[in-house]
Order: structure tokens, then C-alpha cells, then sequence
């Protein structure tokens, strides 16, 4: 670990935590229907939209009417995503959208891949440059990228409601808050972000890849249909290029992940530059921190969200110091190799990185984009130290409510809350208050239906993949416990909606092209719909004035009981699966062996 690595974390931290309360206070005018300096130029597009759909902005919706809008839109998005990808190859325009000729998507990887960035976890079992077409690229999955991020600030926004709310059965309307959240907030940072961008070099064209000739002929050996290695001499690289930029921006910006190129964030046309690199750190973090400001405000309790931000803030430092603490660290096991840092060298465990931009800047990259279920990567997790990769993986299982996505980073957030009210209620021997609302038994009931989903999806199809060797262990690159953390992190960064991965995990297979998709829909959709319903019930809630027992929300002491409530319910659930992975790896290659 060097001063000027933890200086880099410094400064990110610090711009995100100023940019907080600005976007914050932005945010709350616009999901209030206040004015805002925008309006001249979103409030009209809206109206348009408004009138061509048939919307009438002036509805309210129950949290039941509010979960189906929610429901349908993404079923319909999920379907022509799928259609638009089997049928990439005979659709118009194939010379400016599809120069490369690229046959159609097969139907396990296509529903995958809808399944994927409907959910906004981008998840990719393919190589994007190879696959899809720059229509694909451009109209399902860019397009999924601001919908699916949409509809996550969204549901926060309705959870908002639900505790700001008093004696009313409405959380608001959903096609206007996703309307609201694309015009007011995603496209206008979207946009500036991919000039900043491609100011940097990210390219942003439509032209054919590019062909050039290699100064020296490379010898590749392949594996033929019948099974036999084949080797053959490569004479010329085929250069990949296209709209990037602009999905590089809504990729970061809506924490979804999903890369133009197979080397996502580490490949130069993507992230070509340290400000570029420092740019779309700052973008996966900005709009989930501002949230925690735009929840104080909305319920006019400023203190109660800078205690969530503050409780969000103690993990991702937490999370931060121990992964750059373990990649600086040399390999045990490489005994002849110099791994000091030096002027001339960085030390540490260099494997899987970017030497562009180092261990401190690939650690960081990798708290956040766990932490922040965004999923795109500038190093290769895989190539982790075992604690390295545990860091990620903890990140994730935690429910990805450290910061967490766009809105359902919130939103993940508030169910621990109300659990840690609940908990915070029977130590002190008295009905639970949140905000001036009691917690009841339903609310309990649902908010626990919430947390017990995400285990219950990773841990079942973990168990049930290391149980087939033929469909599930086939897959594996590694034997031992770094391949059940392949498997565990497979299916945790699928359910929690992340979409990063241990790359030694050959995932494009029916099995785990169609098991992954079904724990992004239930990691999403089923969370979402008790979630719901505790916005709908404390929303109907009356007010009950504090008392000498009321346990305050706007402390450090809460502050510190939702971080162990977090720790405890989230962590210790996964603890047996990750000691017979990343924490047995790390005891064994303290012991000379390795995987």
C-alpha cells in the first residue's frame, strides 16, 4: 500500500460525498414535482410521452397496481430484447447496423441476456464485440441499461413515499417516476459523462471493425469439432470498435456493467485513460450516495439519511482497506519473483490488473462496482487474492446495499432498517417506531421475506450445481475451493443482480445460461414485490409522536447497530459457503498450495 494509492481513494471519496447532497436535494425536487432549473427542457418531452402512451400523470397507484406496472414493463422489455437478439442477422439496416454480419443470438444465451440487462444485472456469458450487433448493443441493451436503472430509482422513490406518507393507500405513479427518473436524471448525466469520455479516447462510431496486419505471427491452438487440438499461425487481429462511449456512460451511470468489449473497463477503448478510469468509479457511486440524501429530505429527516450514508460509508471503507491491504501483499507461493514495491515496480499482486492503473485503483474499482451491484471491472476478480476475492464476494452478499444499485441500493438499505428498528424495539422492551410509524409484525414478516430470498437462491443453485458434475463442475477451470467460489460468486453476483464475475467459470452453457437467468428474475422481481408491500403498509400508517423510549434514526449509535444488524444477518449467512471457498483457499496457500 503506498500514500499516493490511499490519496487516490481519498479524493474519490471525498467528490462523492460532496456531489451527495447537491444530486440528493435534485433528486427529491424532482420526484416531488417541484421545479428545478431542467424543466424548460425535460417538461415538455414528458407531456409528449405522456400523451402518446396514454398516461395520466395525476394517478396515484397502490403499492398492488404499482408492483404489476412494474411487472409488465419489464416482462414486454424482457421479450423484444429476446426477439430483437435471435433476430439480429435479418434485420434492416444490416450494413450500418450490423457490418459484421453477426449470426443471431442462440435462444439459452439470448433469454440469458435479456433476462440479464431487464434485471440490470448485466451479466454476460458471451463476447459482446463477436455477438452483438451494433443494433443489439444499441437499442435492447443500452436501452435496457437506462430502463432497467429507471425502474430501480423508482421503487426507492415509492419505499420514500411509503415512509414520508401519512394514512394514505398510493405510492405514487410508476410510469411517471421511471419517465421522471430517464429525462431529469440518467440522460442528462449519461450525456455529459460520454463527452467526458470520449474526450479521454472511448470511441463512439459505426464503422466495421478494422483488420490489421501483426509485426509477428502468433501460434493459437484451438480445440476442433472431433476434439483435437488444431494449431494454427495468425497473421492479422481484427480491431473492434463502435457506439461506445454512449453506453459506457449509462453502463456506469445506472450501475449496470455490461460491457461493449469482452475486457469491459480494462479494455482502452472503454477505459482508456486514469481520469477516465477515475471518472466511472465516481459515475457507479454518485446517483445510489445522493439517494441517501434525497430519502432526508423526502421525509424531512436530513440526519436519518446521512446515518444510512454514513452506515454505507463505514463498509465501503471497510470493504476497500482490506482488498488493497491483500493485493498488496505478495503471493506466497512465487518464491523467485521480486514483489517489492519499488520505483520500478508496484509490488503486490499484480496478476489480473490493468498496469495502467495499478492495485490501488483496481481495488477500488472492484469495492464499488461490488459494493454498487454495478459489475463492470478493470481486473480480473478471478486473478484476486482468495481475501481479495472473499471482499467482492462479501460485497455482494450483503444484499448489495452498500450503496447499491441505482434505487435498489435505497431501497435494500431501508429493509435493514426496519429490521434493525424492529431489533433496536425489543432491546429496549417496547413497540418498534421507524420515523414516528410502528413497526408491526407484517412489517417484520415481509421485510426478513426480503432478506431470506437472496440466500436462499444463491445457496440452493450453488447446491445444486456442485452436486452435477456434467452439467455444473464441467464448467470449471479450477478444482478445490476456488472453484466453489467460482460457483458461489456466479450465482451471489446473478441473484444480487451485480453481473461481475470469477472468470474461470465457463458460463455460456444451457444449464447455467438458464439457472443464472432464473436467479437475476427472482434476485430482482420476487425481492421487489415485499418490498413493496412494506411501502404499502407503512404508508397507510398514522403518525405516532416520539416519546422518551423512541429510538432515534439520525445517530452515529444507529448508525453503528445497522451496520452490525447488516454484518450479522447478511455475512454470517454465507460464512459456512465461503469458509469451503475463499477463506479455506487462503489457509491453504498460506500452506503452499494453490488451485
Amino acid at each position: 500500500m503506498t500514500s499516493n494509492g490511499w490519496l487516490q481513494i481519498a479524493l474519490f471519496f471525498a467528490l462523492i460525498a460532496l456531489t451527495a447532497k447537491p444530486l440528493g436535494e435534485y433528486m427529491a425536487k424532482v420526484f416531488g414535482r417541484e421545479k428545478t432549473f431542467f424543466d424548460f427542457f425535460a417538461r415538455p418531452i414528458e407531456r409528449l410521452i405522456y400523451k402518446l402512451t396514454g398516461v395520466d400523470e395525476a394517478h396515484e397507484m397502490k403499492w398492488t397496481e404499482y408492483a404489476l406496472a412494474m411487472l409488465f414493463f419489464s416482462v414486454v422489455t424482457m421479450m423484444v430484447t429476446y426477439a430483437i437478439e435471435r433476430l439480429q442477422a435479418v434485420l434492416p439496416l444490416q450494413s450500418l447496423l450490423n457490418p459484421q454480419k453477426l449470426a443471431a443470438v442462440a435462444p439459452d444465451l439470448a433469454m440469458n441476456t435479456a433476462a440479464s440487462f431487464t434485471t440490470n444485472t448485466n451479466w454476460q456469458a458471451y463476447v459482446p464485440e463477436a455477438t452483438m450487433s451494433y443494433l443489439t448493443q444499441m437499442v435492447t441493451l443500452a436501452y435496457h441499461n437506462f430502463a432497467s436503472a429507471a425502474v430501480g430509482i423508482a421503487l426507492a422513490i415509492a419505499f420514500v413515499r411509503g415512509i414520508a406518507g401519512r394514512e394514505k393507500k398510493t405510492l405514487g405513479n410508476f410510469w411517471v417516476d421511471t419517465t421522471r427518473a430517464t429525462l431529469w436524471v440518467l440522460l442528462p448525466g449519461s450525456l455529459i459523462l460520454a463527452l467526458a469520455l470520449v474526450s479521454q479516447g472511448v470511441v463512439q462510431n459505426f464503422r466495421p471493425y478494422d483488420s490489421a496486419t501483426l509485426v509477428q505471427p502468433q501460434q493459437v491452438q484451438t480445440t476442433g469439432a472431433d476434439g483435437k487440438v488444431i494449431t494454427q499461425t495468425v497473421t492479422k487481429q481484427s480491431i473492434a470498435q463502435g457506439p461506445v462511449a454512449s453506453q459506457e456512460a449509462i453502463k456506469m451511470l445506472g450501475t449496470n456493467g455490461g460491457g461493449f468489449f469482452q475486457a469491459n473497463s480494462a479494455h482502452p477503448f472503454e477505459n482508456p485513460t486514469a481520469l477516465s478510469n477515475f471518472l466511472e468509479m465516481f459515475a457507479i457511486f454518485v446517483i445510489p450516495a445522493a439517494l441517501t440524501v434525497t430519502l432526508g429530505r423526502m421525509v424531512k429527516s436530513p440526519g436519518h439519511g446521512w446515518a444510512i450514508f454514513a452506515a454505507m460509508s463505514a463498509l465501503f471503507l471497510a470493504g476497500v482497506f482490506v482488498l488493497y491491504w491483500a493485493e498488496s501483499h505478495p503471493n506466497p507461493l512465487l518464491h523467485n519473483v521480486n514483489q517489492t514495491a519499488s520505483m520500478m515496480q508496484s509490488g503486490g499482486n499484480m496478476e489480473g490488473k490493468e498496469v495502467r492503473f495499478g492495485i490501488a485503483n483496481t481495488a477500488l474499482f472492484a469495492t464499488a462496482t461490488t459494493d454498487a451491484s454495478c459489475g463492470a471491472v478493470n481486473g480480473m476478480h478471478d486473478s484476486f487474492m482468495p481475501l481479495g476475492g472473499l471482499v467482492t464476494m462479501v460485497n455482494i452478499m450483503l444484499g448489495e446495499i452498500v450503496f447499491g444499485g441505482v434505487g435498489a441500493g435505497l431501497y435494500g438499505m431501508l429493509i435493514f432498517v426496519v429490521v434493525t428498528v424492529f431489533i433496536a424495539g425489543l432491546m429496549v422492551g417496547r413497540t418498534p417506531e421507524y420515523l414516528g410509524k410502528k413497526i408491526e409484525s407484517y412489517d417484520v414478516q415481509m421485510a426478513m421475506l426480503y432478506v431470506l430470498i437472496f440466500p436462499f437462491s444463491v445457496l440452493l443453485f450453488a447446491g445444486v450445481t456442485v452436486l452435477m458434475p456434467n452439467l455444473g463442475l464441467a464448467s470449471l477451470n479450477n478444482t478445490g475451493p476456488h472453484g466453489l467460489s467460482e460457483i458461489l460468486y456466479a450465482y451471489a453476483s446473478a441473484t444480487g443482480n451485480n453481473g461481475s464475475a470469477f472468470a474461470g467459470l465457463n458460463a455460456n452453457t444451457h444449464w447455467y445460461n438458464l439457472s443464472l437467468a432464473t436467479a437475476m428474475l427472482v434476485g430482482r422481481f420476487l425481492m421487489i414485490v415485499p418490498m413493496l408491500a412494506v411501502a404499502g403498509n407503512l404508508a397507510q400508517k398514522k403518525l405516532v409522536p416520539p416519546s422518551a423510549g423512541t429510538f432515534p434514526v439520525n445517530t452515529p449509535l444507529f448508525a453503528v447497530l445497522l451496520v452490525g444488524v447488516i454484518l450479522i444477518v447478511g455475512a454470517l449467512t454465507f460464512f459456512p459457503a465461503l469458509a469451503l471457498g475463499p477463506i479455506l483457499e487462503h489457509l491453504q496457500m498460506l500452506a503452499g498450495k494453490s488451485y
